[in-house]
């Protein structure tokens, strides 16, 4: 029951990450009043256990590889080494400046913040701090998601998760990464470009298993060039930490030695021991269930980013954030649709998508047809040295096709064309019309073009 003595605003959020906040921003902007409870730090994993460190390490290691491999463009450098210790002042800097602004924000905004674990106890109110907190128009449950361990595998000094990894003060010789996902390929990038010599185990047939499977082959291909040993079809069954070690069990009876041993094998939403069964909110394998407007099955709660069964990525959790705090205020906004969210693997070469892969559409679509630009035919990627391609995905044939629904592409720098690769899906042009734009020379936009214009039937560089 509620308390008739709680503390009453019109919006009570629970969790401060990334779909927390933009709720809370977004509410307070349509002149509604917010209570904040967060246990940590306002800005979540994205901001200080996620995106923002990972991509911080992922431009060092950037920078190593540029070194490293200078001469091939007539510079001479040498590489002397690397230094975690100021690579990490370098991430903990760029953090502490976010989160310094993200700070301002929430005050700039007039967010009550509350500091503490909150457990949802019914009737739009949450406890915390042993007080309770009631939304007089609604509650929206955001407590994300944790890095997932596997049972029999315990992490420890050597065996490490994410969390762990981004912490490092160190450059690891030897390291196995069990798992595929963005997570471990992201790291095990990482750990390449710094020096070590890295084995992914992954226990499906690809790596990246939830992207299209040209981009899987596209990445594999580039990792065994740099050195990253990649077992797909393999399972650990245990690990052995020793004083030097670890010691990585492989079901087929081989056993990988390394200094550590990364657990990447997803985030599981945070919904145990929080109130939200006890109190009427449906769970679903973990996550909370919600209608397609992000209500949940109690009155007036909604659950938002990670939370919710889709692509766990913090961009999806701000426009959720930004659709919950519409919905509320009556304003009717469109609902979110996760084949629209764009994905990106920092990876080197980077892998980015939206839309559907080929086994989706043809579900969706029944007929489509395919076309593949390759970038070695691509003036800037030549340039940036960097090999792989623009995969664009449209429903029904070549000759009388339907809209764009997909847009899949492996390349360095190739997330900053995911922007154009969104409002073609998401405004379901057709390749004939974006083959009129002009896109910059010599740009990797150019790829994108040119893959719209084979796709049309119209292909400039492309050779038969």
């Amino acid at each position: 029951m509620a308390d008739h003595d709680a503390e009453r605003s019109d919006l009570v959020i629970l969790g401060g990450g990334s779909g927390g906040y933009a709720t809370a921003f977004r509410a307070s902007q349509l002149g509604m009043s917010v209570t904040l409870i967060e246990a940590d730090k306002i800005g979540g994993t994205c901001l200080h256990r996620g995106c923002i460190p990972t991509k911080a390490l992922l431009h060092a290691a950037e920078v190593a590889e540029s070194v490293r491999t200078a001469s091939t463009v007539g510079v001479k450098a040498h590489l002397e080494g690397i230094d975690m210790p100021s690579m990490l002042n370098y991430q903990n800097g760029i953090v502490d400046r976010l989160y310094g602004g993200l700070m301002g924000l929430v005050r700039q905004h007039r967010i009550t913040v509350v500091p503490g674990k909150g457990e949802f106890v019914g009737e739009r109110t949450v406890k915390a701090a042993s007080c309770t907190y009631t939304g007089n128009k609604a509650v929206v449950l955001a407590t994300g998601a944790s890095a997932r361990t596997l049972p029999g595998i315990e992490t420890g000094a050597r065996v490490i998760t994410s969390d762990e990894a981004l912490r490092l003060d160190v450059v690891p010789q030897r390291a196995v990464v069990l798992g595929g996902g963005v997570i471990g390929v992201e790291f095990a990038s990482i750990w390449a470009s710094l020096g070590a010599q890295v084995t992914i185990v992954e226990a499906l047939p690809r790596i990246i298993a939830t992207e299209e499977p040209w981009c899987s082959k596209q990445l594999e291909r580039a990792f065994g060039k740099r050195g990253i040993t990649v077992m797909t079809n393999a399972k650990v069954s245990g690990a052995k930490e020793t004083a030097h070690g670890v010691g990585v069990e492989i079901t087929d009876g081989d056993t990988l030695e390394a200094d550590v041993l990364l657990v990447a094998v997803g985030r599981q939403p945070r919904s145990a021991g929080l109130g939200y069964e006890e109190h009427g909110v449906r769970l679903d394998a973990e996550f909370v269930w919600t209608d397609d407007r992000l209500h949940t099955t109690a009155d007036g709660v909604y659950a938002v980013g990670d939370l919710v069964a889709g692509p766990q990525l913090a961009h999806r959790g701000f426009q959720h954030g930004i659709f919950v705090a519409e919905d509320i205020a009556g304003l009717a906004p469109i609902p979110v649709q996760d084949h629209q969210v764009p994905r990106v693997t920092y990876t080197h070469p980077e892998v980015a998508s939206v839309g559907f892969d080929e086994t989706a559409a043809r579900e969706r679509c029944g007929q489509i047809s395919t076309a593949v630009y390759d970038l070695a035919g691509n003036g800037r990627s030549q340039i940036l040295q960097t090999s792989g391609g623009i995969k664009v995905i449209r429903s029904g044939t070549k000759e009388s096709g339907g809209p764009i629904v997909g847009v899949h592409m492996v390349g360095d720098r190739i997330s900053e064309l995911i922007g154009e690769a969104q409002l073609a899906v998401a405004w379901e042009a057709l390749p004939e019309e974006i083959a009129h734009f002009v896109h910059a020379h010599p740009t990797q936009n150019e790829a994108l073009g040119e893959a719209m214009l084979a796709m049309a039937g119209t292909p400039l560089h492309t050779h038969r």
